[in-house]
């Protein structure tokens, strides 16, 4: 049989043992601190149809606003583009605003369409 003495040091190389194994995968607060100050790029649906916009339609003025993209033209609110994969990809009205919602970044063709009928 294991004497006493025996199953403290076992008990103990134990609990070190799972310490390590915590420290090691505990992240890296050295890395976190230099990485606050670097900010990553923007690179989601709702940039990627903003510059799209940019690109193909010069007279609109796009405003990002939380989790929707104001469109505006000549200083009047046009319509509003929002992309939620939980809701149904389709138009409804926000008061007078037309509010098209997509899944994915919509096509060239689709903005068009959809911005020559919200004017």
């Amino acid at each position: 049989m294991i004497d006493g003495i025996w199953w403290l040091v076992i008990l103990i190389a134990v609990v070190v043992g799972l310490w390590f194994f915590a420290k090691s995968r505990a992240p890296n607060k050295l890395d976190d601190t230099k990485s606050k100050g670097k900010k990553k790029p923007i690179d989601d649906a709702l940039y990627k149809t903003a510059e799209m916009i940019k690109q193909y339609f010069p007279d609109y003025r796009v405003t990002r606003k939380g989790s929707h993209l104001l469109i505006s033209r000549q200083n009047t609110k046009i319509a509003m583009i929002t992309i939620d994969r939980k809701l149904a990809a389709s138009q409804r009205r926000l008061g007078d605003i037309p509010v098209f919602n997509y899944h994915r970044v919509p096509s060239r063709a689709q903005l068009d369409a959809n911005l020559q009928e919200a004017e």
